[in-house]
């Protein structure tokens, strides 16, 4: 849930030791959703929540799940460190994914209730999905199935649809930003890269392996380049790894298969219509490529390979998810890894004039 440094030592790690285990079908399993109570700022009180364990760590701090001890519901609090946001010049950036991310309110996105701060951290209380990232069950099983990856798919394009709607390009879409809900369902999270743009914008930043042609050329880009990674990461759940892929982890040698547009699929992936899609998603040239237009939105959800799927049902979340988290309760945290747990006393207390960057906070 935040730019982790360790997320890039487990992706080697999977695409070297993939598991090929079977999926474990959890038929048993009700298929239900978690009513949420509705969330009242005014209500809420820091000091009234219990810290009950870390899940993601970072840069500038860390995601703890609590429990409000009021209304008895569990959230992921993302606690940032002050200082270190000053000194690393993250202000703005926090700052404009905080501005993003209060605007938003969709079934495939992760909802953002409430922020604060004291004098020593920036506090982002977010909806806890409890069934951990994409990533941890892709890993599991290798690869997905074709009917397994249109699920996903299909409520990506939605959210990204969404998005692109309101001028956002999200720009970190991959596995490990992808979580499941208790029910099954996506929800996408980290909008560290997210930004308003409406026309074209120039800076450098995403996970090597998902960046746009247009990205490493330096020649601007928008909403086309999520297009992009949605064919990146289709076939990735296919394939078990992304298309533009360096067995040592080369960065030049990834970024010039990415601007080359060359890659093959396996022998075993026979659905035509996954690798077509695939294929128009990722066309270098911009005029060519699936999703780049005013109109291809249209293009993209009457595509051959969502032929069987209704959009209003995935919108509703009436889709039965091919994956059900084995978890208890939506408290549960047995989807994420350990983490070891930080002595808080230990963080310097923030300036006067770093604490005021943030009192609008």
């Amino acid at each position: 849930m935040m730019h982790f440094m360790a997320s890039r030592v487990r992706r080697m790690l999977f695409l070297y030791k993939k598991n090929k285990n079977n999926q474990n079908n959890q038929d048993s399993k009700t298929n239900q959703y978690v009513k949420v109570i509705p969330f009242d700022k005014k209500k809420f009180d820091l000091r009234k929540v219990e810290l009950l364990r870390t899940i993601g760590t970072g840069t500038f701090g860390r995601v703890i799940v609590v429990h409000d001890k009021c209304s008895q519901q569990y959230y992921a609090l993302k606690v940032l460190v002050i200082e270190e946001l000053v000194r690393l010049k993250q202000v703005e950036h926090v700052k404009n994914e905080k501005s993003i991310l209060m605007q938003l309110n969709h079934p495939f996105i992760v909802k953002l209730y409430w922020t604060g701060h004291d004098a020593k951290f920036l506090y982002m209380l977010f909806e806890y999905v409890c069934g951990g990232e994409l990533f941890k069950y892709l890993r599991e099983v290798g690869h997905f199935s074709s009917e397994t990856t249109r699920f996903y798919a299909s409520e990506i394009i939605l959210a990204l649809k969404y998005l692109h709607s309101l001028n956002i390009v999200y720009r970190d879409l991959k596995p490990e930003n992808l979580l499941l809900d208790y029910s099954g369902h996506l929800k996408m999270t980290d909008f560290g890269f997210a930004k308003h743009v409406k026309d074209r914008t120039y800076s450098l930043c995403g996970t090597p392996e998902y960046l746009a042609p247009e990205i490493l050329q330096g020649k601007g880009h928008n909403h086309a380049a999520d297009w992009w990674t949605t064919g990146i990461i289709i076939y990735e759940m296919l394939v078990g790894r992304p298309p533009f892929y360096d067995e040592n982890d080369n960065r030049l040698h990834i970024y010039q298969k990415i601007v080359s547009g060359d890659f093959d699929f396996p022998d075993e992936i026979v659905d035509e219509n996954a690798k077509s899609i695939v294929r128009k998603f990722l066309r270098v040239n911009l005029n060519e490529r699936l999703g780049s237009s005013k109109d291809s939105m249209y293009e993209i959800l009457e595509h051959p390979w969502f032929s069987d799927i209704c959009w209003s049902d995935v919108f509703q979340r009436k889709l039965k998810p091919p994956i059900i988290p084995n978890v208890q309760s939506d408290g549960d945290t047995c989807c994420y890894e350990q983490y070891f747990e930080q002595d808080w006393s230990e963080i310097p207390l923030s300036s006067v004039s770093s604490r005021n960057l943030f009192k609008e906070f």
